[in-house]
């Protein structure tokens, strides 16, 4: 484990997706903020830096199992960074389409 990150944040920066969910199942907190990120603008960042350092396709793993474990679609980061930001930023469109539609059930009531 890091010296560095929170669990949650460890897992999420290695996008491992099992382990995330493990610990949110547990009761970690999925609004957890740590550093200038929340879990939610982490988790965009490490798939959208982690396609562009790999070469390959963008994954949304880490950032459904957190919208699946109630993270908050609209939480912005202490920089002011909203999940929909950064999911722009990187041309996240899995991210982006999964974020309009829990944003939308929000403001339906139908959380």
């Amino acid at each position: 484990m890091s010296d560095f990150w929170t669990p949650a944040h460890h897992a999420v920066e290695h996008e491992d997706a099992e382990t995330l969910a493990r610990l949110l199942a547990s009761g970690s907190d999925p609004d957890e903020v740590f550093s200038n990120m929340t879990l939610l603008t982490h988790a965009i960042d490490a798939e959208g830096d982690g396609a562009l350092q790999s070469g390959q396709p963008l994954t949304v793993h880490t950032t459904a199992v957190l919208l699946a474990f109630g993270a908050d679609p609209e939480l912005a980061d202490p920089d002011g960074r909203t999940p929909l930001v950064m999911a722009t930023r990187y041309a996240h469109d899995l991210a982006v389409q999964l974020l309009c539609t829990h944003i939308s059930k929000r403001v339906g009531g139908s959380r």
